[in-house]
C-alpha cells in the first residue's frame, strides 16, 4: 500500500489552522517522529540518510521511535511540510513510518 502524502499534508496544514490565536515563534527546531515498521529495519542506515539530508537524529528509549530534528527553520505550514515530506520519503525507504511533529522545547 502506498503512503498517503496528501492526507499527511492536510494534517500538517490543519494543525496550523487549529492553532489560530496561539503565538508561534517565527523560527524553531522542529522534531519529526518516526516509528519502526519492520523488526529488521536498519536504524543506522535510516539515521545516516536523515543526517545526509540535514537532520539530526536521536532514538527514544522505547526502542520503536526515532526523532529527526531540523532547524531552526521557519514555523510555517509550507516550510514544515517541505521538511516533513523529505523525511517521510527517507523513512518509508527504511521501513519507518511518520508519527507527527512538534516544535522542540
Amino acid at each position: 500500500m502506498s503512503h498517503d502524502y496528501a492526507a499527511q499534508r492536510r494534517e500538517t496544514f490543519q494543525t496550523f489552522r487549529m492553532s489560530k490565536g496561539v503565538s508561534l515563534p517565527k523560527t524553531a527546531v522542529v522534531e519529526f517522529a518516526f516509528f519502526v515498521e519492520e523488526l529488521d529495519a536498519s536504524w543506522p542506515a535510516f539515521e545516516r540518510a536523515l543526517r545526509l539530508a540535514g537532520f539530526t537524529t536521536r532514538r527514544l528509549k522505547d526502542g520503536e521511535t526515532l526523532i529527526a530534528s531540523y532547524g531552526p527553520m521557519p514555523v510555517t505550514p509550507e516550510a514544515i511540510w517541505e521538511r516533513e515530506h523529505a523525511a517521510t520519503e527517507i523513512a518509508l525507504k527504511h521501513d519507518f513510518y511518520p508519527d507527527g511533529w512538534e516544535l522542540a522545547e
